[in-house]
């Protein structure tokens, strides 16, 4: 496991991205900050501690992969990629804008360090069970890891390809489940309740484990028992709050898709000036 001195880097990260979020859609007018707010802590291990990647080189031959399955998180991908040094993180304010390369769904074609442009839900895991199966076929030691939504996971595409890629037992495969039980249109167990999501996984022959999707240290042991593992595909059911690190965000509805006025931005940097000062402080 990681020291102290790491997981509080990756503390201060977090804090950085989330406020590139807020800027970004307060900038563009619009965008999905609820969902990508919940996936900050999970980029942020990826990116910055677990992947094998060079920023510099983003098509590097022997990286591994990411997938945001998820695609209207976009906005946290891409403030992760800008802290990492994928491209300028002045850039990020042009989010949403006529011309952008930062669009609200990722073109893989004009953002380095992004791996498939993100379309209609479901289709990010199926085309990344097909990465893993050409790394596996070509003998290629790197890992294809994927982000999915729980309300993606409502997709009759997204369990073809569990079945897929356990019949095919990828064990290059890890995926997290970004569950934070909010979707557009109401609460998951509302709409359409996955529950139990812990034995739906195992059923369908997957590794699985459940863990606290805003602990680091949880979720870089998660990452390293997923690894060390010879048996595979790997589920990591990350239990996860819609809107994290904003009081008036956590767990609202309403802010699955929505913008920012000028009082809500006020009040998103002045809590995050605030937990960027408590981390400071802390010996």
């Amino acid at each position: 496991m990681p020291d102290e001195a790491v997981i509080r880097h990756l503390r201060r990260t977090c804090l950085d991205v989330r406020r590139d979020i807020v800027e970004m859609i307060y900038a563009g007018g619009s965008g999905h900050p609820g969902g990508s707010l919940s996936t900050v802590e999970i980029l942020a291990a990826l990116y910055f501690h677990t992947m094998r990647i060079r920023p510099e080189q983003p098509d590097w031959a022997e990286r591994d992969r990411f997938v945001l399955s998820k695609g209207h998180a976009a906005p946290a991908l891409y403030a992760v990629l800008a802290e990492r040094g994928f491209f300028p993180r002045e850039q990020l304010a042009t989010f949403s804008a006529p011309g952008t390369r930062l669009q609200k769904h990722i073109d893989m074609y004009r953002v380095p360090g992004t791996e498939l442009s993100t379309g209609s839900l479901g289709q990010g895991f199926s085309v990344a069970v097909g990465m893993a199966l050409a790394d596996q076929l070509d003998r290629k030691d790197r890992r294809v890891y994927v982000l999915i939504g729980d309300g993606e996971s409502q997709e009759g595409q997204v369990w073809e390809a569990t079945m897929a890629a356990a019949q095919l037992r990828l064990n290059n495969l890890i995926v997290f489940l970004d569950y934070n039980r909010c979707q557009v249109d109401g609460y998951l167990p509302d709409i359409c309740n996955l529950e139990p999501v812990t034995e739906k996984w195992k059923s369908f022959g997957w590794h699985v484990q459940q863990l606290d999707g805003h602990d680091l240290a949880q979720i870089l042991g998660a990452l390293e028992i997923a690894q060390a593992s010879g048996h595979g595909p790997h589920m990591l059911i990350a239990n996860t709050v819609k809107g994290k690190g904003i009081s008036y965000m956590e767990n609202q509805l309403a802010w699955h898709s929505r913008s920012l006025s000028e009082e809500d931005y006020r009040i998103a940097v002045q809590e995050l000036d605030a937990a960027q000062h408590s981390l400071a402080q802390e010996v």
